[in-house]
């Protein structure tokens, strides 16, 4: 038998991370991990367009945090609710595997590593226009100088507070596209509606439910210290020497 338990240091951490957040949402220190959430976003877009059999033709950013993606997908009622459905749950996916990679695979200098390999791919294959390109070169240099450089437990840190700020970051998407009807009539939820009998309403509900559920059960996966073996019995010992 096993057991783990939950590590409070690493929840506390993420806790504070969620509240500094919300407190700081207008600080410009922080457009840069809005604008690596929106990446996030647009890259859901972008692999779920090639799994459906279609092909990207362009991921964009923009200093408002707004993004887009632009691909060719077949004309099929289930690759379109994929694709469209892709952005929603791009970044809570990337998050959770972030934290879980970090801490269960103790994976920190390969996440940073990582996360500067899909930047710079996302620049060079996708990126059409100069803003775009130079985030993606820039935080990717950054993410590699972090990845060499960074202590270990720094290293560490630095994944918990993007992944923490990246799933807050796609929960107050997804609240704006529940809850402002501009916004919602712009949004993926309402080209799901347009394909579907489903309103935008709900499909915003919906994948709101499905992000919270992905990011829960992966912080309660990557908060919890890997399993310890439980203590064996001790076995007496038997003297087999004759008196």
């Amino acid at each position: 038998m096993s057991r783990s338990e939950l590590h409070p240091g690493r929840a506390a951490l993420l806790v504070g991370i969620l509240a500094a957040g919300l407190f700081f949402w207008d600080s410009p220190v922080l457009l840069p991990f809005k604008l690596l959430s929106v990446m996030g976003h647009e890259t859901g877009h972008a692999v779920a367009s090639l799994v459906a059999g279609g092909s990207v033709d362009s991921v964009t950013l923009r200093p408002n945090e707004s993004g887009q993606c632009l691909s060719k997908i077949p004309e099929s009622f289930f690759a379109k609710v994929l694709v469209y459905s892709g952005g929603y749950v791009g970044s809570a996916i990337i998050a959770v595997a972030l934290l879980v990679l970090t801490y269960r695979f103790n994976a920190r200098r390969k996440m940073l590593a990582l996360a500067c390999a899909w930047l710079v791919l996302m620049g060079i294959f996708y990126a059409r226009d100069a803003f775009t390109f130079a985030f993606c070169v820039v935080m990717g240099a950054a993410f590699a100088a972090a990845a060499k450089w960074l202590p270990e437990g720094a290293a560490g840190l630095l994944n918990l507070f993007i992944a923490g700020f990246t799933a807050l970051y796609a929960l107050v998407d997804l609240k704006d596209d529940l809850w402002n009807r501009a916004v919602r009539s712009q949004s993926d939820a309402q080209l799901l509606a347009d394909v579907t009998i489903v309103p935008a309403i709900v499909w915003a509900t919906i994948w709101t439910l499905v992000s919270v559920a992905v990011v829960l059960f992966g912080a309660w996966v990557a908060l919890r210290d890997k399993p310890k073996p439980a203590a064996s019995p001790a076995i007496p010992r038997v003297s087999l020497d004759a008196p």
